[in-house]
């Protein structure tokens, strides 16, 4: 697969919404955008093998909205957990 500059443009913009947002939901140090897109594509990527395993699915209906809404709550989880584990 190739992926072209818009091509790849995308998932990055996404992934840079979808971790801003995860930033705003659970406060903590704020690392830039690079490390809000980070946060925001493993989201993404996240979201995308646990969701379906617990029966979630997004259809090809929701768009960018919808791929924003799927990776901003894989990257909460994330945040969540390395927040829970940073305690310790």
């Amino acid at each position: 697969m190739v992926l072209s500059g818009a091509g790849l443009l995308v998932p990055l913009i996404v992934g840079a919404i979808a971790g801003w947002l995860a930033g705003a939901i659970v406060k903590g140090r704020r690392g830039g955008v690079p490390v809000s897109m980070a946060v925001g594509i493993v989201g993404a990527l996240l979201a995308s093998f646990l969701f379906p395993a617990l029966g979630w699915r997004m259809g090809a209906e929701g768009g960018v909205p919808g791929a924003v809404v799927f990776s901003a709550i894989g990257a909460v989880i994330l945040l969540a957990a390395v927040r829970l584990f940073n305690r310790g």
